[in-house]
């Protein structure tokens, strides 16, 4: 068992040390060369489909409306969000994609497709079973740390 937590350790700990530099480096190509990595986040927190408050994503990205809405400033500049104030309730503003946006979401939803088949590609149900169960352990730790 120490041999295989040794190994886990090791996996891990790059694992987090490299992955945002991965990430960065496989989403953002000459296409997005205008968005960082974080920009792209913020792109699929918005998500495709009606659009969204802006506590609504800061809360899924768990960051504050005013950082939020930083990030959304250099996006509407950069052509990938719509920004409206809601019919309802002048004091909402509601976000959206534009057709560029949309396409960011897309070509980092197919990155992440691509590491997760990758990630499970040779596992048999019940392994991908115990991966998950793993994972989730993961990220319970981090979300009660």
């Amino acid at each position: 068992m120490d041999r295989a937590y040794d190994t886990f350790h090791e996996v891990l700990v790059k694992l987090f040390n490299e992955i945002m530099d991965i990430e960065a480096k496989a989403i953002i190509t000459p296409e997005y060369k205008d968005i960082t990595n974080n920009d792209m986040h913020v792109i699929e927190a918005i998500g495709i489909g009606e659009p969204r408050n802006m506590s609504s994503v800061a809360k899924t990205l768990s960051v504050t409306v005013g950082t939020l809405t930083i990030a959304i400033n250099n996006l509407v500049k950069k052509g990938y969000v719509h920004r409206v104030r809601s019919g309802e309730d002048r004091r909402v503003v509601l976000i959206s994609l534009t057709e560029k946006g949309e396409k960011a979401f897309y070509h980092h939803k197919k990155f992440h497709e691509e590491m997760t088949e990758s990630l499970i590609r040779d596992l048999s149900e019940e392994e991908i079973n115990a991966l998950v169960r793993a994972l989730t352990n993961l990220k319970d730790f981090f979300r009660n740390y």
